[in-house]
C-alpha cells in the first residue's frame, strides 16, 4: 500500500489495508482496543492489479485507489471510499486513466482535503503528473496535467493543516512539490529542490498549520527531512530500504514526530524528535522480533491517544501490534501477532 496503511476509523477502531493477490485486504478492531477481526475483501469482487494506495481524511474516511485490468495490455484507476472498518466499503468505481487509456502508468497516492473530497495522483505516460479529484456534490472532475517530466514511481500526497492538498515526487537530481494555493484549487508546482533522492522513500506528514515535512533518504543513506521553503536537513542515518513511517504523537507533553522504519537487522527502529525541531537530534532504538524481509512498519494514535505500532508481512499476512506503555519515555509493550 502506498500511503498510510494503518488508520483509526470515525468509530475509533483501528484497521490496517493490505495489497494482497488481485484484492485489497482490511482487518479491523471488533472494538477500540478490541480483538481484531479477519482478513476481508474491501471494494466488491473486482480483479485488481498488485498495489494500491490510501488516504485518509479529516473526517477519518479511508480513500483507497487502485489499477484494475479493462483489456489485453491496458488498464484503468479505480476508487473506493470505506467509512467505518467493520463495513462494508463502497464498491470500486471507474475513474480513468491519466492518457484516456493505455496501460498502468505509475504507483497512485491519494490525498484528502478537509471537505473529504479524494485526490488522486499519478505518473502519467509521459512521466509527468496527473490528477483526478471528486467534485463537492458528488462525481469526479476531468483529469488534469500537473506537468513534471521525469518522475521517479512513489508519490507521497499529504493534506497540510490548512486543508490544503499537495504532493511530492523524485526526479533525477530533484524534489518536486505541488501544493494547492487555496483549498479546491488545482495543485500547482511550486518548489524544485536540487536533491540526490533514493527512489522509493518519500514520506509526507503534516507537522504544522502551514507546513508539511518530507522524509526522504538521500543517496548517501541520510534520512533527510525537507520543508518547502527551507533546505532539507540530515536527520540521522536511514535504518533501512524504503520510505519510514511518521507520525505527530504527544511524548511526555510534547509534540513530538515519531518515525519507524524496518532496519537492516530485520527489527523495528523507532526514533522520536521534536517536531519540526530536527536539530535537536534523533537516533534509532531497535524493538520486537526480526521480522521477514518484505515486512512494512506503519505508526497510528488510537482512540486513547496511545501511540500503536503494526508491522505487516504481505507475502503470509502476519501482523504484528505493540502500543506505548503508560509511563514516561517511548517504553513499549511486548508486540503481539493479531
Amino acid at each position: 500500500m502506498n500511503g498510510d496503511w494503518f488508520i483509526r476509523g470515525r468509530d475509533g477502531r483501528l484497521s490496517v489495508y493490505l495489497s494482497s493477490g488481485d484484492a485489497v485486504l482490511c482487518r479491523a478492531e471488533s472494538g477500540p482496543g478490541g480483538a481484531w477481526g479477519p482478513a476481508r475483501r474491501t471494494g466488491g469482487d473486482q480483479k485488481l492489479h498488485p498495489v494500491a494506495a490510501i488516504g485518509h481524511g479529516a473526517d477519518a474516511y479511508a480513500h483507497l485507489a487502485a489499477w484494475r485490468p479493462t483489456r489485453s495490455h491496458e488498464a484503468g484507476l479505480v476508487h473506493s471510499t470505506h467509512f467505518r472498518p467493520r463495513l462494508a466499503a463502497l464498491d470500486w468505481t471507474p475513474i480513468g486513466h491519466p492518457d484516456n487509456k493505455g496501460d498502468r502508468t505509475g504507483t497512485p497516492a491519494v490525498a484528502v482535503d478537509a471537505e473529504g473530497r479524494a485526490h488522486v495522483f499519478v505518473r502519467n505516460r509521459g512521466t509527468g503528473l496527473s490528477m483526478v479529484a471528486q467534485k463537492e456534490k458528488g462525481g469526479w472532475e476531468p483529469w488534469c496535467d500537473l506537468k513534471g517530466n521525469g518522475l521517479h514511481d512513489g508519490l507521497a500526497a499529504v493534506t497540510g493543516e490548512s486543508g490544503r492538498v499537495e504532493v511530492y515526487a523524485s526526479v533525477p537530481g530533484a524534489l518536486l512539490h505541488w501544493v494547492q494555493e487555496e483549498p479546491g484549487a488545482q495543485p500547482v508546482l511550486e518548489e524544485a529542490l536540487e536533491a540526490r533522492v533514493r527512489s522509493g522513500t518519500l514520506r509526507a506528514l503534516a507537522t504544522s498549520p502551514q507546513r508539511t515535512t518530507l522524509f526522504f533518504t538521500d543517496e548517501s543513506g541520510d534520512l533527510c527531512a525537507w520543508r518547502p521553503g527551507d533546505k532539507p536537513v540530515s536527520l540521522l542515518a536511514a535504518a533501512g530500504p524504503g520510505p519510514v513511517a511518521a507520525v505527530r504523537c504527544e511524548l511526555d507533553g510534547h509534540d513530538c514526530t515519531l518515525l519507524a522504519q524496518r532496519s537492516a537487522s530485520g527489527r523495528v527502529a523507532f526514533a522520536a524528535y521534536p517536531t519540526e525541531q530536527e536539530a535537536a537530534g534523533a537516533w534509532w532504538t531497535d524493538s520486537g522480533p526480526q521480522l521477514p524481509t518484505d515486512a512494512e512498519v506503519s505508526l497510528a494514535v488510537d482512540e486513547a491517544g496511545r501511540v500503536v505500532a503494526a508491522a505487516l508481512s504481505p507475502s503470509t499476512g502476519d501482523l504484528l501490534i505493540t502500543c506505548r506503555k503508560d509511563e514516561p519515555g517511548l517504553a513499549l509493550e511486548a508486540w503481539r501477532p493479531v
